[in-house]
């Protein structure tokens, strides 16, 4: 589903069946779920620019909170209307609350007093697809085809314009997952029968300081520059330094070991050689 007739034409042009519906339209909405004569629902809705700049970073997410709260709410209700009893959606492995380990599992705080506008409506999201009956798979920072990782995305642009350097010391943790792999744990959780989260991410959570500079070789960047924190601040905003330094990363032990997923990239390192796109 999606509300560009443009890009129903694309999905169809490969085959796939597609309709297009605004999530805000409950009743268009019910149409669809019961013309698809669905059998399990994917919910991987979100309003996101190519291209976020942080230091206006609530403003541009205020789309997709909308989405996460509003938009799953009337899904579910158009699940339940139609007769479909499986949900999947999709939330974030990134959102964890910055105290503690730099590893967190799936029961760790997210991040509602340090990031609300994010934390608050991907919880508000969680708590609706448990209750009813669905599966929350928190997916790590994609990267490969069509992401903002690609050789063509926006952090490689950005690198290689210079414009992502190492802000202070770059401690934060990053988890992220090729889309290949964010596809067969999507399949995965399909087959499954109970409420669950789970984290979705590779083996290998990263400081900053560490992948940047790998990346940057992976997409042919100049290495990244080292600025002081309150050089940060000043070009990119408060925001922006504290996921640099303050982000945790994320676990995939549960989904591995309740599901049997293996992410086929099981670390970034080889993926951003091999699997960039």
């Amino acid at each position: 589903m999606t509300r560009s007739r443009e890009k129903a034409q694309a999905l169809r042009s490969s085959g796939i069946e597609a309709y297009v519906c605004d999530a805000y339209d409950a009743e268009g909405l019910l149409r669809a779920v019961r013309d698809a004569r669905a059998e399990q629902i994917v919910h991987l809705l979100t309003d996101l620019p190519a291209e976020i700049d942080m230091r206006r970073f609530e403003q541009e997410t205020a789309s997709t909170g909308r989405l996460r709260r509003v938009g799953t709410a009337n899904l579910i209700a158009a699940a339940a209307a139609a007769g479909v009893t499986r949900i999947v959606a999709e939330s974030i492995a990134f959102t964890y609350e910055p105290v503690g380990g730099s590893v967190k599992t799936e029961d760790a705080p997210l991040a509602s007093a340090t990031l609300p506008f994010v934390a608050e409506p991907v919880a508000d999201l969680e708590r609706q697809v448990l209750a009813a009956g669905g599966i929350v798979l928190r997916y790590g920072w994609f990267y490969g085809p069509g992401t903002a990782f690609a050789s063509d995305g926006s952090w490689a642009v950005s690198l290689r314009r210079r414009r992502l350097p190492i802000v202070g010391a770059g401690s934060g943790v990053f988890s992220f997952l090729h889309v290949d792999d964010a596809v067969s744990a999507t399949v995965a959780a399909l087959e499954h029968t109970q409420p669950a989260t789970y984290n979705v991410v590779d083996d290998e959570p990263a400081p900053l300081h560490d992948w940047v500079p790998a990346y940057a070789r992976a997409v042919g960047a100049p290495p990244p520059w080292h600025a002081p924190a309150w050089v940060g601040r000043l070009a990119a905003g408060r925001l922006a330094v504290e996921m640099m330094n303050e982000l945790r990363g994320a676990s995939n032990a549960l989904i591995k070991r309740e599901l049997g997923w293996q992410p086929k990239h099981a670390s970034w390192r080889e993926g951003f050689q091999t699997a960039l796109g």
